[in-house]
């Protein structure tokens, strides 16, 4: 079992969680026990001033050391393109030191797992964060076994221009809820909303261990955001 520290700056929330993984204090069992720790907080234009202290916190509280750490996992977006560095620099700042692995974690998929703790049985979600100018970074999942499975890959575009792959009931979540009242051609096949979903990094640990399991890997240098919308990151005078 790893330790892994996850952290996600891509929204108006500031979030960091860590797993690790010690022994049982039961002499008779060997068995490794997960233990979870966890700091969110709703904060728009304060991630700088959290991210690190917030990470500081939950190693503090777990006994370990950056050091320690198996895979640092972060919310590569899409979503806010000042948070979504935010979240990068610092996941490649914790890790060059030690050469940790990194991994980037789709908010999206995020946003659909968040779901399910609100409907466990819940199988097809439209994960949707307000893009600004008007549009929407989206995409659509359905529920195998617990887990969110993309559809299709993850798109930007104005409300009007989402279609949904499958005539199902779906449940939106995400702050692109706030457009639905606008988007008719897809209302009436959302049987449940929620705005408040946040890709949160707790969700992201769940994702970060499968790619752990699975061995996808990135060196920290290879640490990259998702945009999306190509060039809006750049400085005005650099368009």
């Amino acid at each position: 079992m790893a330790h892994i520290l996850a952290l996600d700056t891509s929204t108006d929330a500031c979030s960091v969680a860590l797993k690790s993984a010690v022994k049982t204090t039961d002499l008779t069992s060997e068995r490794p026990s997960e233990y979870r720790y966890n700091r969110f907080e709703i904060a728009p234009r304060k991630h700088t001033h959290l991210l690190l202290p917030m990470v500081e916190e939950v190693l503090a509280e777990s006994g370990l050391r950056v050091a320690d750490l198996d895979l640092i996992a972060f919310g590569r977006g899409p979503g806010s393109f000042a948070g979504i560095r935010i979240a990068t620099g610092a996941a490649q700042g914790l890790a060059l030191a030690f050469e940790t692995p990194v991994v980037g974690i789709s908010t999206l998929e995020a946003i659909a797992l968040g779901v399910l703790d609100i409907e466990p049985d819940a199988e097809y979600i439209l994960a949707a964060l307000d893009a600004r100018m008007d549009e929407l970074y989206w995409c659509s999942y359905q529920v195998v076994e617990g887990v969110p499975i993309a559809l299709h890959e993850e798109r930007v575009s104005a409300p009007d221009d989402i279609q949904l792959p499958l005539e199902t009931p779906w449940i939106m979540a995400g702050s692109g809820v706030a457009y639905l009242d606008t988007m008719s051609h897809i209302s009436g096949s959302i049987s449940h909303s929620f705005k408040d979903v946040y890709p949160s990094a707790d969700k992201m640990l769940q994702l970060a261990q499968r790619e752990w399991d699975a061995g996808r890997l990135l060196k920290p240098e290879e640490a990259q955001p998702v945009y999306l919308r190509e060039g809006s990151w750049k400085k005005r005078d650099e368009q």
